[in-house]
């Protein structure tokens, strides 16, 4: 049981109960538990349920179709606030790319299939009820980030989940587990099997955090991810006064909520075309590149 009761918006519970009374089993899942274990707010409310995607349609009003392909519906509050319902879900197959999913018909089949065990949590807001089957609470107590299961299986379902593992463990200040942490070096030449527009996102959120992100992007390099998604920083990552390190203490100092702003710094002292050649790769646009390139000082 969690040590601080959270306490749900009041949102979360109508929609909770408007499910329930239906005959629909819901829980919150995800981030917002999560956050609540570490004692910090909560970020954005997800319920896992039971119910179909027609079947929520049914139950509310107002509702935004975002994903009933994957089983997720967006429910409306009465001020608007949109909170995301998604169907329980178990895995079908997977190639690390694209999964193949299908309705699940129990929670613990849907948190099954989730990557690390501080997100396979889920709480029930009506009954007061904290389910846990992989341990997540006592891993984040110990400062652990741990895989659900097999890690090298997990990594295999989605290579995404060794950049999400590096930003968590940055983020949150958890030592990835010896076994995870093998797998995940193991799993990092697939990363270019990757969108670029995934290995982006990832990237930017792994420096948009109020830690100083240097944590994390040391943990790039240490998987051998920096070598393989940018090598023009590999090289780079041990040129003496100027090398790696630096670039860290230079992005740590940086304000906070200004991912792109981080990421021009790490690229600072690289020749422009390599700067344009990491922010091609990530599909930024042409001004982005220009931008980029001012602030890192690129020499041409």
């Amino acid at each position: 049981m969690m040590d601080d009761r959270p306490v749900a918006p009041p949102a979360v519970c109508w929609i909770t109960r408007r499910l329930e009374e239906a005959g629909f089993e819901t829980w919150a899942v995800g981030g917002a538990v999560r956050d609540i274990l570490l004692g910090i707010p909560a970020g954005d409310w997800d319920l896992a349920t039971r119910a179909r995607p027609q079947q929520v349609r049914r139950v509310f009003r107002r509702t935004v179709p975002i994903g009933v392909e994957h089983g997720t519906v967006g429910v409306l509050a009465e001020d608007g606030t949109m909170f995301e319902v998604t169907t329980f879900r178990k895995d079908v197959e997977t190639d690390g790319r694209h999964a193949v999913v299908s309705f699940a018909e129990r929670i613990e089949e849907d948190l099954a299939r989730r990557d690390f065990t501080i997100n396979a949590v889920a709480w029930h807001v009506l009954r007061e009820e904290f389910l846990d089957p992989y341990g997540g609470a006592s891993d984040l107590r110990a400062g652990i980030l741990r895989a659900v299961g097999e890690p090298a299986q997990r990594f295999a379902e989605d290579n995404l989940r060794v950049l999400r593992a590096i930003r968590f463990a940055g983020r949150f200040g958890l030592e990835v587990h010896a076994e995870t942490w093998d797998a995940l070096c193991r799993a990092t030449p697939r990363l270019p099997d990757l969108s670029a527009e995934r290995i982006r996102d990832e990237l930017l959120k792994t420096l948009d955090v109020d830690r100083a992100p240097s944590t994390a992007m040391d943990l790039y390099r240490r998987s051998g991810a920096l070598r393989v998604l940018y090598p023009e920083l590999e090289a780079s990552s041990e040129d003496g006064s100027d090398g790696w390190a630096a670039r860290l203490r230079v992005i740590d100092n940086l304000p906070i909520k200004r991912p792109f702003l981080r990421l021009a710094a790490l690229l600072r002292r690289l020749h422009r075309e390599q700067v344009a050649q990491v922010l091609t790769r990530l599909r930024l646009s042409n001004a982005q590149v220009d931008e980029a390139a001012r602030i890192a000082g690129a020499p041409r």
